[in-house]
């Protein structure tokens, strides 16, 4: 699945009923992924489910990897403005509330989002592409820990920061595990290792 990011903005309409359509697709599109799994999923049904002629569809997104593509960026966008958010609130935030805000952030994501992680784990994506998010994922963790110690040198900034991320992604995938039983506890438990750890290396 090869990005489509420069040729999906010069087709995405101007107006607002236009706009409205577009993000009744790739509504549809996230709800079909997220049931069926990328490669069942049919430009057919994805039309049927937003109500709209195959034709429309195609006319926005002409292959059903553009329109994963703008679905993967769109929750991306919204993976990021959530922890830009956490990162404006680090400096101030007590400790225990900045790691149970890391430790829960991409359990949130993937809750309010579950194409996203269909789509990563799909195998048919750009492995640039995946790079690039997890590249941009560790910039944005590496951040927010900068805010709250600025003083810490790039390198260790850096390795802090994908071990943080690490720790954020086992979160989510413990949240989603069905044989864990007490899964809210063990999250709990989780926000106080990463606490624990961010009191010894921030400090």
């Amino acid at each position: 699945m090869a990005s489509q990011k420069a040729s999906a903005e010069s087709k995405l309409p101007q107006r607002r009923r236009g706009r409205e359509r577009v993000a009744t697709l790739l509504a549809a599109a996230a709800a079909i992924f997220a049931e069926r799994g990328y490669d069942a999923a049919t430009m057919t049904e994805i039309a049927a489910r937003a109500g709209a002629a195959i034709g429309s569809l195609y006319q926005f997104f002409p292959t059903k990897a553009s329109l994963a593509d703008a679905l993967l960026e769109q929750c991306m966008i919204a993976v990021h403005a959530h922890l830009d958010g956490i990162a404006a609130q680090a400096p101030t935030m007590p400790l225990a509330d900045l790691a149970d805000s890391l430790c829960h952030a991409l359990v949130t994501m993937r809750s309010g989002n579950p194409a996203l992680v269909v789509l990563i784990e799909s195998g048919n994506i750009d492995p640039a592409m995946i790079a690039a998010i997890r590249k941009d994922m560790r910039r944005r963790v590496g951040a927010i820990l900068h805010g709250r110690a600025p003083g810490l040198p790039p390198a260790e900034q850096a390795a802090i920061a994908t071990a943080v991320l690490q720790m954020m992604k086992a979160a989510a995938a413990m949240n989603v595990d069905p044989t864990i039983a007490g899964r809210k506890a063990a999250l709990k438990e989780m926000a106080r290792m990463l606490e624990s750890y961010l009191r010894t290396r921030l400090a």
